[in-house]
């Protein structure tokens, strides 16, 4: 039985849904409240993050239903359902932050699993906080079904003393009111209003980024990024999801129709040209190794290179995503990426129309203000840049939007640190002097496990006004809202007996992110000298469990710490099974 749109007998709901042998499997959708027209319609996923967890994610569950009545309108029939996330600025600084990165990959896998497990014909995924973006899009790619994503929006700026604030400010004031620059009493009036509403965090960190690029890839509807978590509007870019993926079933566009290797450039240049998060060079080799497209570090740092930086955000710059959303949001500033011709204007996108016809409907010009025209940029390479050198084989990254050309290359001793917690002991002791680079080592993504991020020693930095006066490199991750001149994702990690493992207290380190290199002083010898007597891998307390898994499965960070062989090696399309 098929509706006049859709044809039931190439759809994988026919296998819970069509003929007599099927009877059963009906009984259950009658037995909550389906009707014989629905039950026949094409069933679609409505996939969220919903959780109380954090305000990143507490208001996905109001956007799905309004993506319901979008399903629902269009002739298909929505099934709800959830998945994990783990919220970064809650899990940062202690033990819980280990399980930020592995939730990456139990989102992808739990939406799946679902999918597959009750034969959805299409999804429409809602993420709010960092790694549930690119887990939920991973998804998506990884069946390869028609696709919709929606961000859940950002969260409002807070303000004090007439000025914004973010949760960025409340990590670095941990920092001031350990150096005794801020009182208690101040500390705790600006926790009181730096999140004032529902949200993910309001700047260019991980999770703006991961929407912009949900933009620029194809699979999220124009603009639908921009507009703040309490907004209304939201609910009207919910229903017009709900609606677009019933478009793209009838047309059988799918993800991987959308999600290119054009595409995924056209993406890497949304983060360069924002000033976006450095993790955004892990998730997009994850997002291409889900598709079978090669895509690496090198790859997403060649584009940030030559691709100017002109969207003026936290936390780099002044502006909160709010800003960016008034002044045209993601489309004008593809727009202007396309007068530089750094744009691939034929991918397809969600709408079932390019990128090209797309960013000819948009009539708004940059504003000059949170946008810069692309021709007087604020600078002309990325706000992120890749490094490579003897220090770090297989590649490193850094942010360095905002920062000053005098302040983009560093020469210092290496003051060495086993974990994060030592680190961050030492900024709050004062045992570390100005001018050292320190070294956060064996938190990659398995010798962790789970690739930290570094937020609360960088921001503690910032917070004793230290942050131009000492580096950090460390094969874990940082936040995207760190700022100073931080390297991470270095690899090979520790664990795996890269170059970091072998570093000690003294040594002379030296990264320039204009030339994109990082080196130690050491010679190849000396090297492997050390690598001769390196003990192997320290041990962690995880030996079970999640992360233990996770630790057992997880490729280079360079390939985008994935946990599976990817689309290369499927022998299947779900959808034609």
């Amino acid at each position: 039985m098929s509706t006049p749109r859709f044809d039931k007998s190439k759809l994988p709901s026919r296998h819970v849904t069509e003929g007599p042998a099927r009877a059963p499997h009906r009984s259950y959708y009658y037995a909550m409240g389906m009707t014989d027209e629905e039950i026949h319609q094409p069933l679609v996923g409505v996939a969220t993050c919903w959780n109380e967890a954090a305000p990143c994610n507490i208001a996905l569950n109001r956007q799905a239903q309004a993506v319901k009545m979008g399903v629902k309108r269009e002739h298909g029939t929505p099934r709800e359902f959830t998945t994990i996330t783990v919220t970064d600025g809650i899990a940062m600084g202690h033990e819980g932050m280990r399980s930020s990165l592995a939730s990456r990959e139990a989102i992808a896998d739990t939406v799946e699993l679902t999918m597959r497990g009750h034969c959805y014909d299409a999804i429409v995924g809602l993420a709010g906080c960092d790694k549930s973006l690119p887990g939920m899009m991973m998804a998506m790619i990884r069946l390869n079904v028609p696709s919709v994503f929606l961000y859940g929006g950002s969260i409002l700026p807070g303000r004090l003393n007439g000025k914004d604030v973010t949760v960025q400010d409340v990590f670095e004031a941990v920092g001031q009111h350990q150096a005794g620059n801020m009182t208690t009493c101040e500390l705790e009036k600006l926790e009181a209003v730096a999140c004032p509403s529902a949200g993910a965090c309001g700047g260019q960190f991980t999770a703006n980024t991961m929407a912009c690029v949900s933009e620029a890839i194809g699979l999220a509807l124009p603009n639908s990024a921009g507009a703040p978590a309490p907004y209304e509007s939201r609910d009207a870019y919910a229903e017009a999801s709900g609606a677009a993926v019933m478009n793209l079933i009838e047309k059988n566009i799918r993800a991987r129709d959308i999600v290119t290797r054009k595409s995924l450039e056209n993406a890497a240049r949304i983060v360069a040209c924002t000033g976006g998060s450095t993790n955004a060079g892990l998730h997009l080799p994850a997002m291409a190794h889900e598709a079978g497209i090669d895509f690496f570090l090198d790859d997403v740092c060649e584009i940030f290179r030559d691709t100017p930086y002109f969207v003026d955000l936290k936390p780099g710059g002044q502006y909160v995503a709010k800003d960016m959303y008034e002044a045209g949001g993601v489309p004008v500033v593809m727009k202007e990426l396309r007068k530089a011709g750094l744009i691939h204007e034929d991918c397809m996108t969600a709408t079932g129309y390019s990128i090209g016809e797309e960013l000819d409907k948009v009539t708004l010009e940059a504003d000059g203000r949170v946008v810069y025209p692309v021709e007087t940029p604020l600078s002309k390479t990325g706000g992120v840049v890749g490094l490579k050198g003897n220090l770090a084989p297989e590649g490193a990254i850094v942010k360095i939007a905002g920062m000053a050309e005098e302040h983009l290359s560093f020469t210092g001793p290496a003051n060495v640190f086993e974990c994060e917690q030592d680190a961050f002991e030492a900024v709050q002791n004062r045992a570390y002097n100005e001018g050292d680079v320190f070294v956060i080592r064996n938190e990659g993504p398995a010798g962790g496990p789970g690739m930290r991020e570094m937020l609360a020693t960088t921001a503690a930095l910032s917070g004793q006004g230290m942050g131009k006066k000492v580096a950090l490199i460390t094969d874990g991750r940082f936040s995207g809202a760190t700022r100073g001149f931080c390297v991470g994702h270095v690899g090979p990690e520790a664990a795996h007996g890269g170059p970091i493992a072998l570093l000690e207290n003294g040594d002379m380190i030296t990264i320039n992110a204009i030339e994109g290199t990082i080196s130690v002083d050491l010679s190849d010898d000396e090297l492997a000298k050390r690598k001769a007597a390196w003990k192997g891998a320290r041990p962690t307390i995880y030996g079970a469990g999640a992360l233990w898994k996770y630790a057992q499965l997880v490729g280079p960070t360079y390939l985008g710490a994935v946990t599976h062989p990817g689309g290369k090696h499927e022998g299947h399309e779900y959808m034609d099974l």
